[in-house]
């Protein structure tokens, strides 16, 4: 974008993606969702626009941007600043405190759910579905460990975790995301000593006929077979042992990964973490074994999720096809960015480097 008198210019991928994404967004749907909720203009300072605030969040998600980062970013980038709409010869950019009031707006409606809800119905009217294939895995977020606060004590809803000889202080964000379209459709949200397994019943929505996943997972057949009677357990098998290794068993996992790697290649960002259920909620959830991924799945296509035939008496809510939404905030879950949906699109060429930011997965 010529911005002055240069010669020569160069559209860079951050460009690309912006101009994707003002294509695909459902923006005046989800808009209307925010507005009811939104301040309106009265005696005192008029309220920024709900579409300006909404696309400055997206931005915060898509490129990992604290409150005063994204500010620095909009007087940075002009690419944003188009993207975001902002003329500094007219405004300036809306200040870090706008930014947080804003987040802030959204946990406390709890619209993360009713964003997702039309995101998905937007995709699946574009022709981008749910398919059969299912990859798990788990992202251990950090928490600060110092008690040089207020409370003069560690976030209790967090906690300390080891991984091979390196401990990690904070949570754990546990996602399940489409094998064919890298489409995250599930996330929850646990301290982090909870194990990976644990959540598996939740990451699976039950219409699968494979679940990948790494050896974290191994052992839960019968998990995967009671949550998706069709699915095949494609999770990672042990093959190293003390005396030996089991050359076969390890390329078994080579070829699995093939299709598990995928999910490396997501960004699941989870917001609404201190305004949101505690995280001791979402543990207790995790194992009790109680499973929304059924409901979501009613979120996501509008049907119900085809499940064996047992005696146990079934969910009234699930059979109608109705959304029990007080059972889904029962269970803890935290809102998941939203608009990571898009940018797990495959919307890159096959070997380019990612020009977004990638969280180091567990």
């Amino acid at each position: 974008m010529m911005t002055g008198f240069e010669q020569y210019t160069r559209k860079t991928r951050r460009a690309i993606f912006l101009e994707e994404m003002e294509q695909v967004v459902p923006w005046r749907e989800l808009c209307g969702l925010v507005e009811p909720h939104y301040p309106k203009a009265g005696n005192g300072r008029p309220p920024v626009g709900v579409e300006r605030m909404l696309r400055i969040y997206f931005l915060q998600q898509w490129f990992n941007l604290s409150d005063p980062a994204v500010e620095e970013s909009l007087y940075d980038s002009a690419v944003m600043r188009q993207f975001v709409g902002v003329d500094l010869g007219c405004e300036p950019a809306p200040d870090q405190t706008t930014v947080c009031k804003f987040r802030h707006l959204l946990e406390e409606h709890h619209l993360g759910e009713q964003i997702l809800g039309t995101v998905n119905l937007h995709l699946q009217a574009q022709g981008v579905r749910i398919t059969t294939g299912t990859i798990v895995d788990a992202t251990i977020l950090h928490a600060p460990t110092s008690t040089k606060n207020q409370q003069q004590q560690r976030d209790p809803e967090m906690h300390q975790t080891k991984k091979g000889k390196q401990w990690y202080f904070g949570m754990k964000a546990h996602v399940g995301v489409d094998s064919k379209t890298k489409i995250i459709h599930t996330a929850v949200a646990t301290a982090a000593n909870v194990a990976d397994s644990a959540v598996l019943p939740d990451l699976l929505h039950g219409e699968e006929t494979r679940v990948w996943g790494d050896q974290a997972y191994r052992g839960q057949s019968e998990v995967i077979r009671e949550c998706a009677p069709q699915a095949q357990d494609c999770t990672h098998r042990r093959y190293r042992y003390k005396d030996r290794i089991d050359e076969v068993e390890r390329a078994k996992n080579r070829t699995k990964s093939t299709v598990r790697s995928k999910v490396e290649q997501c960004q699941p960002a989870v917001c609404g973490v201190r305004a949101g259920e505690p995280v001791s909620a979402a543990e207790q959830a995790a194992a009790s074994g109680t499973s929304i991924a059924p409901l979501r799945r009613l979120l996501i296509t509008s049907e119900p999720p085809k499940r064996a035939t047992t005696g146990k008496k079934t969910n009234s809510s699930a059979s109608t096809g109705m959304l029990n939404t007080q059972r889904l905030k029962d269970t803890g879950l935290f809102r998941v960015s939203l608009a990571q949906v898009f940018t797990a699109l495959p919307t890159q060429s096959a070997g380019s480097e990612s020009p977004y930011p990638t969280l180091t997965s567990r």
